[in-house]
């Protein structure tokens, strides 16, 4: 199996979808489709069930997907490391961020590049759907998540910044022209939900009833942020969001409107407490003497 085929396979039982997949890696559908097949007749079985509406791993997929992802991540890791050490990088720590703010927390990464130029940073997204999954498998270093989290493995460091909520909703919303939303009124319309994240942490962000104790329904499950866009977009749902959302999602189609008896939702960073090193600390350090960064003035 060649390598490109390894990563369109790894690719497609991450996503589920032979479009998303393809869009991802920069290839037609068709070529996503081929591979599958091409390793499936070499194999003699097939790695996914496929329907009009689902792709799904099969038992043998899934079997693959777990013997192939150390050896293919590995590989990569390998090679990045070779290149660093080339330039004279003597590490680099890996950020996954749940959030889509990277560019907010320019003065943190520049500080500490600053500080530890024998070091670099790599900035990657990270989903919202089993959240800490990542750290876990040592696909990234540190995660920037909201609080609270309350995992036995996992250190929680310090905050890098807090956000006033925001109420997503269809640009043709009857609560379009209000000029803010309550907690209170969630508990009229349906509310995306995680397909896989820990519940107390699911509720951190959304949580399951309003202060008065009248509860807030869960809408359909969801993956990412773009399939909550297409429930909000069409009237479906609505969504809270930290308010970042409203300077790097603008949509003609989408209105935030400002939550006002909310608070803050802080965001801190997160690690593994067993694979805590120089550099997590350095980063950490970093994050502490510059201080949160306040999401109201952002």
């Amino acid at each position: 199996m060649e390598l490109r085929d390894i990563e369109i396979f790894l690719t497609l039982a991450e996503e589920l979808h032979f479009a998303r997949t393809a869009e991802r890696l920069h290839v037609t559908p068709a070529r996503v489709t081929q591979a599958i097949k091409k390793q499936e007749r070499q194999i003699g079985a097939p790695l996914f069930d496929r329907s009009t509406r689902t792709v799904r791993l099969t038992p043998l997929g899934r079997q693959l997907r777990d013997d192939l992802w150390p050896m293919y991540t590995g590989l990569q890791d390998g090679m990045r490391r070779a290149k660093l050490t080339a330039q004279g990088v003597t590490a680099e720590l890996r950020i996954g961020m749940i959030t889509h703010n990277a560019r907010d927390l320019n003065a943190v990464w520049e500080t500490f590049r600053a500080h530890h130029p024998q070091w670099t940073l790599q900035i990657r997204p990270a989903p919202f759907n089993d959240p800490f999954a990542g750290l876990r498998r040592g696909d990234i270093d540190v995660l920037v998540a909201w609080l609270p989290v309350e995992e036995p493995d996992l250190t929680v460091g310090p905050v890098l910044f807090a956000e006033p909520r925001v109420l997503a909703v269809a640009a043709d919303h009857q609560l379009v022209g209000r000029p803010s939303a309550s907690l209170e009124m969630l508990t009229d319309f349906p509310h995306p939900d995680a397909l896989s994240a820990p519940q107390y942490w699911v509720e951190g962000y959304v949580p399951s009833h309003t202060r008065t104790g009248r509860p807030i329904e869960r809408g359909p499950r969801v993956r990412d942020t773009i399939e909550i866009f297409s429930l909000v977009s069409t009237g479906a749902a609505v969504n809270l969001f930290a308010r970042y959302i409203n300077r790097y999602w603008i949509r003609p189609d989408i209105t935030y409107l400002p939550v006002h008896d909310m608070d803050a939702l802080q965001f801190a960073l997160v690690w593994r407490t067993e694979a805590e090193n120089d550099i997590i600390r350095a980063l950490s350090q970093t994050v502490r003497d510059l201080g949160p960064l306040d999401g109201a003035t952002l």
